[in-house]
């Protein structure tokens, strides 16, 4: 997702021209250095933070898939509680998100968003190999290592650092045009820059292996898995200058990684059914064109081969939501029972949000509402937190009509989970149905505004008022919503101004 990588250079090379130095606090890092990262403040970090992903949200390669988001973050969460302390001192809500991309890779936003490559929980052969990229991830969040990095640049001119990371994208493509860009950055400031890189990756290999540690994973997974990555990226990062490498030379890192390890003893952990799920799931989704569909389908008849019980009942999930996504829910229908079939092959009935969830979307997709209803139902109970399937159970009762159940339930949830836009979108249908017009658009404006996006916000408060259905009480809600997003955006416009300048 090469464009993930601009919008994150550019968002920190605009924020860095309004921050200003914060006072600071003795913490227990390790050796980059306290007085770097007082230019940004933790609610500064997350809030760019949380303007890059307004961007990502927004990308095609953006996966927004409930199922596969939901993993992420309960995978990553647990790291978390393993080892609280990854939170760092300013105690972030992590997020944790899929990008349709080829390359072995993740990467970590400021504020606590964490990206990760759909080809590299392909390339996790099980879940400590995954667990120790996120724990990587969240070792460079914890230490809050951009927000060090702005630091520096308060001594060095951001021209460099630009120049530093446009050419070791560009050296990809074409060495020459890489050497033309480098020529114009000042070597002092790029080494220093690349210098802190190297150093920030090396710290955030050390918190990640005592996240691995802590949560009970194989600490060897970070071994074999870099190693993998070293073999997949060959081709780029050997054609790399050394000057130009921001990480360290991956079998440095791996001999580091060995070092740290060699008196540990070996783990072993089963990974979850909800891995391979959606692992299989990630494999439809990473190429949704007809060709991708037909190579993943190759793909899962080579893992039926196996015979074994987790690759069958994966591939025959990935089967499923082939044929779901090809608009034949019958025969999703039989290959998600045979996936469920071969999963209860085990001693134990295997349960996953993942399957109850596929079971709802085909029940929708052959238009039986009431049966969706009931799956639903039973999921939520079953699966209490899951925002999805809580979702899915609001888009069930509309369906079936059941407008005033779909409005109660949905205002509950949103009372609960206040920033999710999905559940205002969901309450603004219920409204409609209805023919409220005034609570459909002031529903839409807070979608709007939970997305970030102001000016849209503003104006749907704006029909809002205007519909000939607003109560006195919604009007008083409409003029305090309204003063609230305007002052907002226009605190926008004024950081905007700021940075132009």
């Amino acid at each position: 997702m090469p464009g993930v990588r601009a919008m994150l250079l550019a968002a920190i090379i605009a924020m860095s021209a309004t921050v200003q130095p914060l006072p600071g606090h003795a913490q227990n890092l390790p050796s980059l250095g306290d007085t770097e990262r007082e230019s940004l403040s933790p609610q500064m970090e997350r809030k760019l933070g949380e303007q890059i992903m307004r961007d990502i949200r927004r990308d095609k390669d953006y996966l927004d898939d409930d199922p596969v988001l939901e993993y992420l973050n309960n995978f990553g969460t647990s790291l978390l509680t393993a080892h609280p302390e990854a939170r760092g001192e300013a105690g972030y809500d992590f997020f944790f998100f899929p990008v349709r991309d080829p390359m072995l890779n993740a990467f970590a936003l400021p504020g606590g968003f964490i990206g990760v490559h759909s080809a590299l929980v392909l390339a996790a052969q099980n879940e400590s190999e995954l667990a120790s990229v996120l724990a990587h991830e969240i070792g460079h969040v914890s230490q809050r290592h951009i927000a060090r990095m702005l630091g520096r640049q308060k001594q060095d001119s951001l021209i460099p650092l630009a120049t530093a990371l446009l050419a070791a994208l560009a050296v990809r493509g074409s060495p020459d045009t890489s050497a033309a860009l480098l020529m114009g950055g000042q070597g002092v400031a790029l080494q220093r820059q690349l210098n802190f890189s190297r150093d920030a990756e090396r710290e955030a290999d050390r918190i990640g292996l005592q996240i691995l540690r802590e949560a009970g994973y194989d600490t060897s997974g970070m071994i074999s898995f870099f190693a993998r990555m070293q073999n997949a990226t060959r081709s780029y990062t050997d054609s790399a200058p050394a000057y130009l490498r921001s990480h360290p030379m991956t079998t440095e890192r791996i001999a580091d990684i060995q070092a740290r390890t060699r008196d540990l003893r070996y783990k072993q952990r089963a990974d979850s059914i909800d891995f391979h799920l959606a692992r299989a799931r990630l494999r439809v989704l990473q190429d949704p064109s007809a060709q991708g569909l037909r190579e993943a389908s190759i793909a899962f008849d080579s893992q039926l081969q196996l015979k074994a019980r987790v690759p069958v009942m994966s591939a025959k999930y990935g089967q499923a939501f082939i044929a779901l996504r090809q608009g034949n829910a019958a025969k999703a229908q039989s290959l998600l029972q045979e996936s469920v079939a071969a999963a209860n092959g085990a001693s134990a009935p295997v349960q996953s949000p993942l399957i109850a969830s596929m079971a709802i979307d085909i029940k929708l997709a052959a238009n039986d509402a009431a049966g969706a209803v009931r799956e639903a139902d039973a999921a939520r109970t079953k699966y209490p937190v899951s925002r999805g399937i809580a979702r899915q159970y609001a888009d069930a009762l509309l369906r079936v009509g059941r407008n005033d159940d779909a409005i109660n339930y949905l205002r509950d949830q949103a009372q609960l989970y206040r920033q999710d836009a999905k559940l205002q979108d969901l309450l603004a249908r219920a409204y409609a149905a209805q023919g409220k017009q005034a609570l459909q658009h002031l529903a839409l404006a807070e979608a709007y505004a939970i997305n970030g996006s102001m000016p849209a916000a503003i104006d749907q408060l704006g029909i809002a008022r205007r519909a000939g259905d607003a109560s006195f009480y919604d009007q008083a809600m409409i003029d305090a919503r309204e003063r609230e997003f305007k002052a907002r955006w226009m605190e926008e416009m004024k950081e905007e101004q700021q940075r132009e300048r």
